[in-house]
């Protein structure tokens, strides 16, 4: 079994994070920390994404759950980056940390958890 996490280093995402190590440890999978940016110049944001992906891995370290990390930069959207990395990758299930919202914020700054949970095409877990 292949877990995705979408992972921007939230308290969401690190709520997250725990359900895929219980559900990981039950089911013996292989989890796939990912976190999408879209192009920037600045390196140092790519830098610290890495960093905070390295931290998270480190997470599954103490159970001995195998963990990969992919740092996304395609220049689409994250969402629509998650979907496209998690139809490569034969993911059998993805878990997305998310913020509440009003309609109009997500009108005008658009939803990567809403993005990837109509999308998907495996079953995906949202969490708070």
């Amino acid at each position: 079994m292949k877990i995705l996490v979408a992972y921007d280093g939230s308290d969401s995402a690190k709520e997250a994070l725990k359900l895929a190590k219980k559900h990981a440890e039950a089911f013996g999978a292989t989890v796939h920390l990912v976190t999408s940016m879209e192009k920037s110049p600045e390196i140092k944001k790519e830098d610290e994404a890495l960093r905070e992906l390295d931290a998270a891995k480190a997470t599954f370290a103490d159970k001995k759950i195998p963990c990969e990390t992919h740092l996304l930069v395609r220049g689409v959207s994250p969402g629509e980056d998650i979907v496209e990395f998690a139809n490569e990758h034969k993911i059998d299930e993805i878990i997305i940390g998310i913020i509440k919202r009003s309609k109009v914020g997500k009108l005008l700054m658009g939803s990567t958890a809403q993005t990837v949970i109509l999308e998907a095409k495996c079953p995906v877990i949202s969490i708070r």
